[in-house]
C-alpha cells in the first residue's frame, strides 16, 4: 500500500494509507571514489522490478509502484515527503495555505507560468478534475457486504483513498484561475498531503485540457463547469448515470494505459523535471529533461534509462558488468552475498514501509468464515519468511498486524491483542478440522515474476493441499497480475503493500466497505466507524488506540495473513553520487534531481 494511499508493491496493487511510521535506515558506504565531484549533465541507468503500465499511477488500474515513481519524475506537486519523512513544501510549483482552522480550510495556487510540456498552463482546471477524481463526489454506487455492486455508479476508479477529499465541499474557485479552496466539514489531521502532494499523488495528476476534449467537451473550462453543475451521489438516491461525466471518467480510467509509447503525445505530457521519451516494451524506459521545467528543483542528469529486470540475480549481474548503474532487487538468497563480494558500489540497507500479504476474497469458495480460518492455518509464515525476507534480514518474523509495521510505536500493543497468536505456527490438524473433509479448490493469483512471491506461493501450497485445498497457480506475468485484483478470476492473492510513511489514509482506502482498493469484499460496520473516527483524530496515542481496534476487527474476521515486512536492499556504483536510501514507496527516487555522475 502507499502511506497516505497504499501503492502495490513490485509490480502492481493498490493503494491507501495504513499508519506506516518513519522506519530507520542508513545507507552504509561499502566504497567512495577519492576525491571525485558530479558531473552535471549525463546518463544514470537504474533496474527496476517492476514493469511499467500506466500514465496514471492515480488509477486503479495504474497503481503500481513503478508507476508511480515514473509520475514523481515526470510531474510536480505542492510538496514532497524527503527521506527523514517529513513534508517538504515546493514553492515553485505553487502554495497552499490553512486559511480557517474552524472550518479546516486549505486554499491551492499553482504559480504563474507552470505549464504542462504542451505548453497548457497548470491551473484550477487541472485541480479541479484532480479533486473530483479523488473526492469520489460523484458515486452512488452500493455495494452489498460480499462486494456485489446493488445499485447507482462509480465513475472515477481512483486507487488512493477518496476519505479526505470527500470531506470537502465544492471547491472555491479564484478569479485568476490558478487558484482553489477547499473547506472541510470535520477536522482532519492528515490535511497537508490530503491534495496534489508529489508523494502521495503524483502532483496535480493528468491534464484537464486533454481528458475535457477526448471525452467530447470543447475544452477544460467546460469539464470543469460539468463538475461544478453534476450533484453530489448519494448510495440511497442514486441517479441515473451521467453520460458526459462517465465519458470523461472512463477516459481518465483507461487512456493512459501504456507499455509502449502512445503515438498521441498528449497522453504523456510532463510538468516536471522529465518526460518520458521511450518505452521498450517490458524491457526499458527512458527520460530525457523536459526543457520547459522552471518550477521545482532542477536535475543534474541529462538522462534516465530505467530497465525492468525481475530477477534478483539479472540485476546484480547488470550492476557488476556496468549496464546499470543502480539496482532494487526483491529479496533472494544471493543478493546480499553477491553485493557484497563486488567493489566500488554503495550498499543502501533497512526496513522497508511495506509488507508481503495474503489476502482472501470474502466470496466464492472463501465466503465462509471456517473455510477462510483453514486456509490461512496452512499458511507456513516462517518457512516463506526463511525463504525469503531473512536471506537479507536474518532476526525477520512473522508480520503480525495489519495496520501496523514493526518498528511503529503502536505494533506491540496491536499484536499482542488482535488474535494473531493464533496464526503464529501453521496447524494443519486445525485445518483439516475445519474443512471436515470437503477439498474446497482455491485459485492462488500472484507475480509469477516475482521470485519471492513464487516461494511464497510454492510453500503455500504445498502446505494447504497436505491439509485438503485443492490449489490452483494462478500466476501471471508481471504486467498482468495487478490487473486482475479485484475481479473475480481468483479467490486468494499475494501481494505487497507499501506507503509513502506520512498519513493514515491508507487503512480506509484499504479496509472501508466499498473502498477502490478493498479488492476482497471485506466490510465491517464497526471498522468503517471507527475508520471515521481516525481520520479527524489529531493526537498520536489515541489514533494507535483505533487503529489497534480495526486491526482486531481484521484479523477477527479472517481477512488474511500479512506475510513480513520488507527488507529493503539497493545497490549504486560508487561513480553515482547523491543516492540515499528511503523507506517508503518513492523508494531511492525520492531526491532523483540530486542524482549526478562523479568525474
Amino acid at each position: 500500500m502507499r502511506l497516505n494511499r497504499l501503492t502495490k508493491l513490485g509490480a502492481a496493487c493498490a493503494a491507501a494509507t495504513l499508519a506506516l511510521s518513519a522506519c530507520t535506515a542508513e545507507a552504509e558506504n561499502t566504497a567512495e571514489t577519492p576525491g571525485a565531484s558530479p558531473t552535471p549533465g549525463g546518463q544514470v541507468q537504474i533496474a527496476e522490478t517492476g514493469t511499467f503500465s500506466s500514465f496514471n499511477p492515480q488509477s486503479a488500474a495504474g497503481n503500481t509502484e513503478i508507476n508511480h515513481r515514473i509520475a514523481y519524475a515526470t510531474h510536480s506537486g505542492f510538496n514532497y515527503v524527503d527521506n527523514n519523512l517529513d513534508i517538504v513544501p515546493l514553492d515553485e510549483f505553487g502554495t497552499y495555505e490553512k486559511v480557517s482552522e474552524d472550518p479546516l480550510t486549505v486554499k491551492y495556487t499553482v504559480n504563474e507560468g507552470v505549464a504542462w510540456s504542451d505548453g497548457a498552463p497548470v491551473g484550477a482546471d487541472d485541480m479541479m478534475l484532480a479533486w473530483a477524481a479523488a473526492s469520489g463526489r460523484f458515486n452512488d454506487e452500493l455495494r452489498a457486504t460480499n462486494g456485489t455492486v446493488l445499485s447507482g455508479t462509480r465513475y472515477f476508479d481512483h486507487a488512493g483513498s477518496t476519505e479526505a477529499l470527500a470531506l470537502t465541499g465544492l471547491p472555491e474557485i479564484s478569479e485568476d484561475n490558478r487558484s482553489i479552496t477547499l473547506t472541510y466539514s470535520q477536522p482532519y489531521a492528515d490535511w497537508e498531503t490530503a491534495f496534489g502532494s508529489l508523494t502521495d499523488d503524483g502532483g496535480i495528476g493528468v491534464p484537464a485540457h486533454i481528458v475535457a476534449q477526448r471525452a467530447g467537451l470543447a475544452d477544460e473550462k467546460e469539464l470543469t463547469s460539468l463538475i461544478r453543475d453534476t450533484p453530489a451521489g448519494n448510495v440511497l438516491d442514486p441517479a441515473p448515470e451521467n453520460p458526459r461525466l462517465r465519458a470523461v471518467a472512463d477516459y481518465w480510467n483507461t487512456a493512459f494505459t501504456a507499455r509502449s509509447l502512445p503515438e498521441d503525445p498528449a497522453l504523456y505530457l510532463s510538468t516536471g523535471p522529465y518526460i518520458v521519451e521511450k518505452i521498450d516494451p517490458g524491457v526499458s524506459l527512458t527520460l530525457v529533461r523536459n526543457a520547459d521545467y522552471t518550477w521545482g528543483p532542477r536535475p543534474e542528469l541529462d538522462e534516465i534509462v530505467v530497465s525492468f529486470i525481475q530477477d534478483p540475480s539479472a540485476q546484480v549481474s547488470a550492476l557488476r558488468n556496468g549496464s546499470v548503474d543502480v539496482i532494487s532487487p526483491q529479496p533472494d538468497p544471493g543478493t546480499l552475498p553477491a553485493l557484497g563480494a563486488m567493489g566500488n558500489i554503495n550498499l543502501h540497507q533497512g526496513d522497508q514501509l511495506a509488507y508481503e500479504h495474503v489476502d482472501l476474497n470474502f466470496t466464492g469458495v472463501f465466503a465462509e468464515d471456517s473455510v477462510r480460518e483453514a486456509f490461512l492455518k496452512t499458511v507456513p509464515r516462517a518457512d516463506i519468511i526463511e525463504e525469503t525476507a531473512a536471506q537479507l534480514r536474518p532476526e525477520a518474523e512473522p508480520l503480525d498486524s495489519q495496520v501496523f509495521l514493526t518498528d511503529q510505536a503502536g505494533y506491540e500493543d496491536a499484536a499482542s491483542t488482535n488474535g494473531s497468536d493464533g496464526f503464529a505456527e501453521a496447524d494443519l490438524d486445525r485445518a483439516r478440522k475445519l474443512l471436515d473433509g470437503a477439498a474446497p479448490q482455491v485459485r492462488l493469483l500472484y507475480n509469477r515474476d516475482n521470485a519471492s512471491r513464487a516461494t511464497a506461493f510454492k510453500l503455500i501450497e504445498q502446505s494447504a493441499e497436505e491439509a485438503g485445498f485443492d490449489v490452483v497457480d494462478g500466476g501471471l506475468p508481471a504486467d498482468q497480475w495487478a490487473a486482475q485484483l479485484g475481479t473475480d478470476t481468483y479467490d486468494a492473492a499475494i501481494f505487497g503493500w507499501t506507503a509513502s510513511g506520512v498519513g493514515v489514509a491508507g487503512i480506509p482506502q484499504v479496509f472501508r466497505t466499498g473502498a477502490a482498493s478493498n479488492y476482497n469484499g471485506f466490510s465491517s460496520p464497526e471498522a468503517d466507524t471507527l475508520m471515521d473516527e481516525l481520520l479527524a483524530e489529531t493526537d498520536s496515542q489515541r489514533r494507535d488506540d483505533l487503529q489497534a481496534r480495526i486491526d482486531r476487527l481484521i484479523w477477527d474476521a479472517r481477512y488474511g495473513l500479512p506475510l513480513y515486512q520488507v527488507p529493503g536492499l539497493q545497490a549504486s556504483a560508487d561513480t553515482i553520487e547523491h543516492v540515499e536510501y528511503m523507506p517508503n514507496s518513492t523508494g531511492l527516487w525520492w531526491n532523483f534531481w540530486e542524482w549526478s555522475v562523479a568525474r
